[in-house]
């Protein structure tokens, strides 16, 4: 499995990844919409930010049924979306 902890370009590719898992599901959209106070418009504006990528990856890491079912369905370990994130803050 790759590792996402050094490799800035995986990180993001895992970020947009889940950004698809999060939106193909309306209730789970709305809720990140919500919680993010992104608009769609925005969204698709900063999708080359490092900080708007990791925010998607912190989301699903908020609540925990979130990040395991996107972990299983982009098949990715949960570990690697939260190392991800971590990748993504850090160059934001």
């Amino acid at each position: 499995m790759a590792r996402y902890d050094s490799n800035p370009n995986d990180a993001a590719t895992c970020a947009l990844d889940a950004l698809s898992f999060i939106l193909n599901d309306p209730l789970r959209a709305g809720r990140f919409i919500d919680t993010t106070g992104l608009t769609v418009d925005n969204l698709r504006g900063r999708l080359e930010d490092p900080s708007t990528l990791a925010a998607i990856l912190v989301f699903l890491e908020a609540h925990e049924p979130d990040l395991l079912a996107c972990a299983e369905s982009i098949g990715r370990s949960p570990a690697s979306l939260v190392a991800a994130a971590r990748t993504l803050e850090q160059a934001a």
